[in-house]
């Protein structure tokens, strides 16, 4: 029985951690056939993922049939599963994402922010082409999106795309879990969480250890430990007392940039100020990692793939695969529609929550009304992203600056005008959608 993975984006520095993914699941997830794709200008990167992809798996004996191209409609016929793991524009577009709206005084954040909104604009014209093509070559196959912001991609697969076999997975949950494990001195299999909100503004409402609710030990050691609670693309600060003895949540690691914005911005700029953006230091890893990658006696994932902020995700898109083959009907975090499981969002809505995996696909588990602390920053937060999504898709100026205004770190409406006018002439090649358009910007 065949078994075809497609990896749009295979050319990613991230590729190896997925390939190892499906390596140490094969007796459960027997991949027959792996295809990367790519772009003509990620060519040169695609032929070594795909040469150390290879000796991958000749080191382990495995029957994978693995192969690259360029032609993603070829790719994607008879796909069972395909995952999108792309950068529209590249690092080179990241880093004006960042270093634009830093240079305003303002958070430059890649998925964040003015940043986040940019990278949601060059995305998700792109992930639509996708997914038409998947319903119209393998209509019966899952869309595993990690391209970020995953649940503003999503969003928008969900609700303008022919195809709803889609599913956003995001590393943020397993890092917390990861992080809390290592607080209580346990493993992450042995943690649950309880989450309740959307991508990258999801908070832990409870925390079970072995089905023992740890929730306030957590709490209490979140606020001794917090700096130590960040993947290696956040600024980590810590949090304050008050703060979390208030809220009675876990917050996430990217919520220092809504909550803490003055003190992460101080940081953001002098590191601005001394290395540049992350996206140039990224730049540098990425270098570094194409040269290891190159050597042919390399034969596994380097360890030095950890330094990148996205490291791990390989377990979040490779256990939903497995758990959609196999109809395990066990709990992950994904990105999802919320079918009422908030009754405080709309039920189209995706939310990032718990969601039982079968063969039909994720169901979220109902988690009730929104806690009242943040119940109109979740909102304010949806209202966002759904502006986002109309505007990548018309390309309409005023909609795009009405998202701007609403994102709460970009602190007014001038500054919200400058940086869209000036981030739309930077990114003026990746955006055609807005450029056909007679407004003046």
């Amino acid at each position: 029985m065949s078994l075809k993975v497609v990896i749009i984006g295979g050319g990613s520095s991230y590729t190896p951690e997925i390939i190892e993914g499906f390596i140490n699941r094969y007796q459960s997830f027997p991949c027959t056939e792996i295809v990367l794709v790519d772009i003509p200008a990620g060519l040169e990167k695609l032929k070594i993922i795909t040469a150390l992809a290879k000796r991958m798996i000749k080191r382990v004996k495995l029957p994978i049939q693995l192969s690259m191209t360029l032609d993603r409609r070829s790719a994607l016929k008879g796909a069972d599963f395909v995952t999108t793991q792309i950068r529209v524009g590249g690092l080179a577009a990241r880093e004006k994402d960042e270093r634009i709206p830093l240079s305003h005084g303002v958070i430059g954040q890649e998925t964040n922010g003015a940043g986040g909104i940019f990278k949601a604009f060059r995305t998700i014209p792109i992930l639509l082409d996708i997914a038409k093509d998947m319903h119209e070559l393998c209509p019966n196959a899952w869309l595993i999106n990690f391209t970020n912001p995953a649940g503003i991609v999503t969003e928008a697969l969900i609700q303008h795309s022919p195809h709803k076999r889609v599913i956003g997975v995001c590393n943020i949950p397993f890092n917390m879990r990861n992080s809390i494990a290592e607080m209580l001195g346990c493993t992450a299999a042995e943690i649950e969480i309880e989450f309740v909100g959307m991508n990258h503004f999801v908070f832990g409402k409870r925390v079970w250890q072995n089905g023992i609710d740890r929730t306030q030990e957590v709490i209490k050691r979140l606020i001794q430990n917090g700096d130590q609670y960040s993947p290696a693309n956040i600024v980590s600060i810590g949090w304050e007392q008050t703060f979390i003895e208030s809220l009675q949540l876990i917050p996430n690691p990217y919520h220092q940039y809504y909550f803490q914005t003055d003190e992460v911005l101080a940081k953001s700029l002098q590191a601005f100020k001394e290395n540049g953006t992350r996206a140039e230091i990224v730049q540098k890893i990425e270098a570094e990692l194409f040269q290891k990658y190159q050597d042919q006696e390399l034969d596994h994932k380097p360890v030095e793939l950890e330094k990148r902020g996205g490291a791990y995700y390989s377990d979040a898109a490779c256990n939903l695969m497995n758990s959609i083959y196999n109809d395990t009907g066990d709990i992950q975090t994904v990105n999802i529609i919320n079918q009422g499981a908030i009754p405080d969002l709309p039920a189209t809505a995706v939310i990032e929550a718990n969601a039982r995996i079968s063969r039909k696909g994720p169901q979220p588990l109902a988690i009730g009304p929104l806690p009242r602390s943040i119940r109109g920053m979740i909102q304010q937060m949806k209202a966002f992203e759904e502006l986002v999504v109309e505007a990548a898709i018309s390309g309409n100026y005023q909609v795009a600056y009405q998202a701007m205004i609403m994102n709460p770190l970009i602190p007014s409406d001038q500054k919200a005008k400058t940086i869209l006018d000036e981030m739309l002439e930077a990114h003026r090649k990746d955006l055609p959608q807005f450029h056909l358009h007679s407004f003046k910007f």
